[in-house]
């Protein structure tokens, strides 16, 4: 099943995505790797910069994708006022449809 993680930074909190970064990015090539991860991008406020991030991850329960969510370093970092994870179901230019 598939999981989206909808993740919103915490305001002011642009410096600590970009210390935390490369970090995120190496646990995102893992989950890839493991075929865990389907795609993964910021939520960019108006004036481009990152506000958030969305994650869709391949689980077998709500409970495996939470732990997902919770192990991300940007999760660890601190730097989200809020993660809410909903199932997904991608419909359209689902490459493994």
């Amino acid at each position: 099943m598939l999981f989206a993680l909808q993740c919103t930074d915490k305001s002011g909190a642009l410096q600590l995505r970009l210390d935390t970064r490369p970090d995120h990015v190496a646990y995102l090539n893992d989950l890839n790797a493991k075929g865990i991860l389907k795609m993964a991008g910021p939520f960019l406020g108006d004036d481009g910069k990152p506000t958030g991030s969305l994650v869709i991850v391949k689980a077998e329960t709500i409970d495996d994708a939470r732990a997902i969510a919770e192990a991300d370093p940007y999760a660890q970092a601190g730097l989200f006022s809020n993660v809410e994870i909903k199932a997904f179901n991608w419909v359209f230019n689902n490459p493994e449809a």
